[in-house]
């Protein structure tokens, strides 16, 4: 007999085994009213009053349901009402511009879209046949008692579409199973050793690659999961006080937030030999893996994923075998993207591509079967960084697709060039990620001016791009240029626009 893997699982299990156990704790702080603790229980009910309500509203298995929210309890509830019952939830990024949330809701075919308070304006800005404002449609959503149709379950049904920037300016939807999620969630748990005892600080935004599993991994062993809604060093380290917290998911801009709230707290750093932080998005200087391990006190280890991938593909934690090396030689190894996880394949093509199969990985991206045939060309997923990967351990040496990854997020260069071309003023650009120690890459446009144009700033093209981007898509530095490198026959050469930045850094990612 088979039985269906389901994203519910996880909250069935804490419902039945932790009914009392608080399960998340709200952000305290924010525009509405917060939940504060919620038992399991209690989640469970909200989850399924959820999915009664999209019931009543005639949403059907299948139909998609965006939510464009900061961190809190209602969309780590949404996870399981939306998608527990057969629905896909569409968790929208809330940094995105107007526009680039609209694509996506229209492109998702979204009948319901939910949208935090001090995210209200998208109420009148966006389409969508029925709209709903957190704080302000909690009865409706998840004030009820009532039970939902049920749904028997398909573990190849999507679960979620997650929008993720690729190398065009339009983002792609990419489709999670059931079983991709439920695979990743207890493969992601079992390498980072969750168990009953943990509490989880939500300092990675739950919409990225859907908190990478952790809603599901930590429901499922009954870890109470606080919520942080806006990322600051001092009340990072303030909640793993507060709460014990023992382990949480990061970007490297958080690990340096973490370290800069370190340098002015006072008395003893919380969770010292206690809190696990499992990092990616970029790899960090080795020297802030090191300071991690001897100024916080915390366990170090790195994944390497993407959203299509649910995301682990491989992890990299402290092991027996390196006790006895010094604290750099530690750090460097640790540096690494780290060793395949279960059940996962990772090789390097002929051009140095990092290719992974897993059962995990994508089904496909949301209508759109030729860069889903690109991606899995040959049973592969072809992930578009370059890298090697010797002695069982992969190491990111360069990305081959032209994606800059700052702060933890996706900006496809070319969305921001297709920005700044639209200024009057400009009439050459080229985007390129150059190395910053706190967010990985800096968004940096090399511009050529009109010589007819008169005067413009780089804050006046900064400025020119918030129309059309969001905050962190748009660029931090802007360089004006005579001429750009390009081939005989005008292909931009980005390798020699990056080469100066990045010649002493031993590697194009950083």
């Amino acid at each position: 007999m088979q039985y269906p893997l389901t994203v519910r699982d996880f909250l069935d299990r804490a419902a039945t085994v932790y009914p009392d156990r608080v399960g998340a704790v709200d952000e305290p702080d924010q525009p509405a009213e917060s939940w504060g603790e919620t038992t399991y229980g209690e989640m469970a009910r909200r989850a399924r009053s959820q999915a009664a309500r999209l019931d009543d509203l005639g949403v059907p298995v299948g139909g998609r349901v965006a939510v464009v929210s900061h961190n809190s309890s209602r969309l780590l509830t949404s996870f399981f009402g939306v998608s527990g019952w057969g629905r896909v939830l569409v968790p929208v990024n809330f940094r995105l511009a107007v526009a680039e949330i609209r694509y996506i809701v229209e492109h998702s075919g979204a009948e319901v879209l939910v949208v935090d308070p001090s995210l209200k304006h998208l109420v009148d800005e966006v389409d969508c046949e029925r709209k709903f404002v957190i704080g302000e449609s909690d009865d409706e959503l998840w004030g009820g008692d009532d039970d939902p149709a049920p749904w028997a379950g398909d573990e190849s049904a999507t679960a979620t579409i997650n929008y993720t920037s690729g190398t065009t300016a339009n983002p792609k939807g990419v489709q999670l199973t059931h079983r991709n999620l439920w695979l990743n969630a207890t493969t992601f748990g079992w390498h980072t050793g969750v168990d009953d005892r943990d509490v989880y600080l939500h300092t990675l935004p739950m919409f990225h690659a859907n908190g990478w599993g952790q809603p599901f991994a930590a429901a499922g062993m009954g870890v109470k999961q606080v919520v942080l809604r806006q990322v600051d060093g001092t009340e990072i380290l303030r909640r793993v006080e507060q709460h014990g917290v023992t382990y949480m998911c990061a970007a490297p801009a958080v690990v340096s937030a973490a370290l800069d709230g370190a340098r002015t707290w006072e008395g003893e750093v919380p969770g010292r030999d206690q809190v696990r932080i499992i990092v990616a998005g970029a790899p960090p200087p080795t020297r802030t893996i090191e300071r991690v391990r001897e100024e916080l006190g915390w366990e170090f280890i790195q994944i390497y994923g993407l959203t299509e991938t649910s995301p682990l593909v491989t992890i990299n934690r402290m092991r027996q075998e390196w006790d006895d090396l010094d604290a750099p030689e530690i750090a460097r190894r640790l540096g690494r993207a780290g060793s395949p996880a279960i059940g996962v394949r990772v090789r390097t093509d002929d051009t140095g591509e990092v290719l992974t199969q897993s059962n995990h990985n994508l089904e496909s991206y949301w209508e759109n079967p030729e860069a889903t045939e690109t991606a899995q060309a040959g049973d592969w997923f072809h992930t578009g960084d370059g890298g090697t990967f010797e002695d069982g351990f992969l190491t990111i040496a360069d990305r081959k697709k032209d994606v800059i990854i700052t702060g933890g997020e996706n900006v496809s260069s070319i969305e921001v060039e297709d920005a700044l071309a639209k200024h009057p003023a400009v009439r050459e650009v080229a985007v390129i990620g150059i190395p910053d120690e706190k967010w990985g890459e800096l968004v940096t446009a090399l511009v050529v001016l009109d010589p007819e144009a008169g005067e413009v700033s780089e804050k006046d093209l900064i400025d020119h791009c918030r129309q059309f981007l969001a905050g962190y898509k748009c660029p931090k530095r802007v360089d004006i240029r005579d001429e750009l490198a390009r081939t005989a026959t005008g292909k931009l050469q980005k390798f020699k626009l990056r080469r100066p930045f990045w010649e002493n850094q031993g590697r194009q990612v950083n």
